[in-house]
């Protein structure tokens, strides 16, 4: 009896810690850059109250199911008639969620519509999803388009639109802590518009498979203060600074040479290639190739002599047979574009 007792109740401290444990990794995952659950934009705060509304519902219907189950096989055992037995399936089983969920379902249809509009936009980016990086074009005031890689800058308190499309595969475009998602589908163009109401530096990510990196493609969203944005978009709009040093020279006569500029553009150089991403000012980026390294003299050495290694199926050619020191100087020359 008391072996007994002893294992009872080393079974229930087992549930309890598992319990606590489960709680903590649930309250953890509310927070953080990447939380939908943590909103820093209009869009995900909506998204937050439907979420909540939702599972209010679920609880709802739940315990409808649950207590009509407990009535009719623990309250009330007895066989019961036909006509309250048809109540209770139609009333508590059908009826009841039929209500619940129209009415959720009528309150999310009439959020979508302010999270849609286009009025008073104060800033229009492009964003072209691909194998396995982004795309990023900012539309300024002169009617010229700066063009970035990886990294969204956007002013806090200003509604933005964006123009999502995809020349490769299906991606689909989700900063969890300021929106929700949208695909970008090869062949058309699709629109979201996200309102940013605090600043920090938030994780977006493509939330649909896209081949073998899909889980090495995310970017940072950094909002700021209106004036810091716009002194921050000026900046970037500047063609690419002289190199300052001999080996930042060095590296910039190794870029070129080794035929980088076919594929990057670097404004200001002999640099004009459009396959893949513009490093006009890479120096001053968060990360580098998606969100997977960060940006420093070591990552870029690193990417540029192991790509295949550290993206796998990446278009990016490896230039590991390059000698060490042509590898360190291109390193210094990228993280100087700042």
């Amino acid at each position: 009896m008391w072996l007994q007792l002893c294992e009872n109740l080393l079974r229930a401290r087992q549930w309890r810690r598992c319990f606590c444990l489960v709680q903590m990794a649930l309250l953890a995952a509310c927070d953080g850059r990447q939380s939908a659950l943590d909103p820093a934009g209009t869009g995900a705060e909506s998204i937050v109250v439907l979420f909540w509304w939702m599972c209010g519902g679920a609880a709802l219907i739940w315990v409808a199911v649950m207590g009509i189950a407990v009535y009719s096989t623990q309250a009330h055992p007895e066989a019961h008639g036909i006509r309250s037995a048809r109540w209770l399936i139609f009333g508590g089983g059908i009826l009841f969620p039929i209500v619940v969920l129209t009415a959720l379902l009528v309150y999310g249809l009439m959020l979508m519509q302010p999270l849609r509009s286009t009025a008073d936009i104060a800033l229009r980016v492009d964003v072209s999803g691909e194998q396995w990086w982004w795309r990023v074009r900012y539309h300024t005031d002169t009617g010229e388009a700066v063009e970035l890689a990886n990294e969204i800058r956007l002013p806090v308190g200003q509604r933005v639109a964006f123009n999502l499309t995809s020349p490769d595969v299906i991606h689909s475009f989700w900063i969890p802590s300021l929106g929700g998602k949208v695909d970008m589908i090869p062949g058309r163009s699709n629109q979201l518009v996200l309102e940013p109401t605090r600043t920090g530096t938030f994780r977006g990510v493509c939330a649909e498979f896209c081949g073998t990196s899909h889980a090495l493609m995310a970017f940072s969203v950094v909002v700021m203060e209106p004036a810091a944005f716009d002194a921050w978009l000026a900046g970037q709009a500047k063609p690419a600074p002289e190199p300052q040093s001999a080996l930042q020279r060095q590296g910039q006569r190794a870029f070129l040479s080794n035929g980088c500029g076919a594929c990057h553009r670097v404004r200001g150089t002999e640099a004009d290639g459009t396959v893949g991403p513009d490093l006009t000012h890479v120096g001053s980026r968060l990360s580098l190739a998606a969100g997977t390294l960060p940006a420093d003299i070591e990552a870029f050495q690193r990417w540029i002599g192991h790509t295949g290694q550290i993206k796998p199926d990446v278009r990016m050619p490896t230039f590991g047979m390059l000698p060490n020191d042509q590898l360190t100087a291109m390193a210094h020359y990228l993280k100087g574009l700042e």
